[in-house]
Parts: structure tokens; C-alpha cells; sequence
């Protein structure tokens, strides 16, 4: 959700653990309004402060998951901004400008290169598919199945009609992650363009790789199978990216 420092176009990063604004905690009611029929089996939550409040905001509204426990996640945390954290996101455009790189690739210093945020995202799918698999008890040649009706277009008559269940008959368990906007963005890119998941019929890029609105909605179905050497990933399926259906009916923010 937004927090001040979003509305006065402030860089938070890490070292900036601000509460959510006014908006911020409507937004997080009306994401929770809208996931509100969605049973989580897990949810694991970015510590930081503004990540944690969505998520319990989320958690109250929903009909099966209130006072559910959530998982504090490091590895979910927003990406490092070094000595640009509480500062105008201008200035980070200017360090990037003095620097000669364009701002998304530009790492000031003291932060957090792209590489390293994707490694945190990459550690964190591990513990995700581990806890998966411990969780369901499902062996290799079941999930296998699902995977090869994955790949085979079991997704292709998925339409975006908007609706919070869209593609959840799809999967056995429903995991809801929080984190940030930044992290969000190269997570994203690493499951689009490294991991390959397939994608909606039509989507553009630009959609994909957009900035996320405050309390957006990404949806991925992943299938994994069970090896002796740990869970490995089969498919990975991409239904939306950055969806913000639930905000349509909030008030502009002042």
C-alpha cells in the first residue's frame, strides 16, 4: 500500500520502515476485499513495516484466512537504494544522468545491484518450492502430469475478465507473497525472461515489465516436481501481471 514517502516521490529502499498512509490502508482493505474468497495455504510477507500492514490488511478481510500466521521474509525485502534512501527519486535520476547509465541499471552507492536483488528473489523460489512440496507430500510423477498439460495449453482459454479467481482451479495450493514495487519489477523479469514462463494470449510487454501500482496484483502458476536433489521447477505460467481492478472505486488521493 502507499506510504507517504510514495506520495512525496520519495526513495524508502530498506533503511526507510514507513506505515502506510491514509490511501495505503484503503488500498489495503480493497485488495483485500478482492482476494477476499481465496484460501492461502501460506503467506509469506517482505518485514518491512509498510509490506507487513498490507498483508494483515489482506488477512482481515479475507473469509477463510483471518489471524492466519504470516512468514516474515528478508529475502522479500525492497531493493537497497544505498545513499539515495529517503531522498526524491530525482536525485537518483541525476547520480544515474552523472553516471552516464539509465536509471533502472544505475546502482548508487551503498545499494543494491539488479543481480543481487534477483539472487534474493531466486533463494526466496527455493524456500517457496521447498515448503510447497514438504507441504502437499506430492510425488514427482503426479506433478509431472500437471506440468505437461501446462505446457500443452491447458492456460489458453483463460480469459482476463477481471475476476480475483482467474486461474486458481489451475493449482492445488494458493500462496500469497507481499513485497515491493522494485523487487516486484525484477522478479517479474526473471521469471519472464530467464525462467521462460509462458504467457498470456496477447499480453504485451510493456505491461508486463511495468512499474506495480501500490497493492498490485501479479498472478503465476508454478509446477514443480520432487527430485533427490530438492524440488525443480517444471512449468511456470504467467495469468496476469500488476492488475489494480480493486482500486477503481477508491477516492483519488489528495
Amino acid at each position: 500500500g502507499e506510504t507517504q514517502y510514495n506520495r512525496d516521490k520519495l526513495l524508502q529502499g530498506q533503511g526507510v520502515d514507513t506505515s502506510l498512509s491514509e490511501t495505503g490502508v484503503q488500498q489495503g482493505e480493497a485488495v483485500g476485499r478482492y482476494l477476499r474468497d481465496i484460501k492461502f495455504c501460506k503467506v509469506f510477507v517482505s518485514n518491512l513495516q509498510r509490506a507487513v500492514q498490507t498483508a494483515e490488511l489482506i488477512l482481515r478481510n479475507n473469509i477463510h484466512c483471518s489471524g492466519m500466521e504470516m512468514f516474515l521474509e528478508p529475502l522479500l525485502r525492497e531493493r537497497g537504494f544505498g545513499i539515495a534512501e529517503g531522498r526524491h527519486k530525482q536525485d537518483l535520476k541525476n547520480m544515474a544522468n552523472a553516471s552516464g547509465q539509465s536509471c533502472r541499471d544505475y546502482t548508487p552507492p551503498g545499494g543494491e545491484t539488479l543481480d543481487q536483488v534477483k539472487l534474493r528473489f531466486k533463494n526466496f523460489l527455493q524456500v517457496l518450492f521447498k515448503q510447497m512440496l514438504d507441504m502437499h507430500g506430492v510425488s514427482g510423477q503426479e506433478i509431472s502430469s500437471v506440468a505437461q498439460s501446462a505446457n500443452d495449453g491447458a492456460f489458453s482459454d483463460i480469459s482476463p475478465s477481471g475476476l480475483a479467481i482467474d486461474g486458481l482451479h489451475r493449482a492445488s495450493a494458493h500462496v500469497l507473497v507481499v513485497g515491493h514495487g522494485a523487487y516486484i519489477r525484477v522478479a517479474i523479469r526473471h521469471l519472464v525472461e530467464d525462467l521462460k514462463c509462458s504467457l498470456p494470449a496477447g499480453e504485451k510487454m510493456s505491461q508486463l515489465f511495468s512499474p506495480c501500482p501500490n497493492t498490485g496484483i501479479s498472478r503465476f502458476v508454478v509446477t514443480l516436481s520432487r527430485t533427490k536433489s530438492g524440488p525443480v521447477l517444471s512449468a511456470v505460467h504467467c495469468l496476469f501481471t500488476n492488475r489494480k481492478d480493486h482500486l477503481q472505486n477508491l477516492p483519488d488521493p489528495k
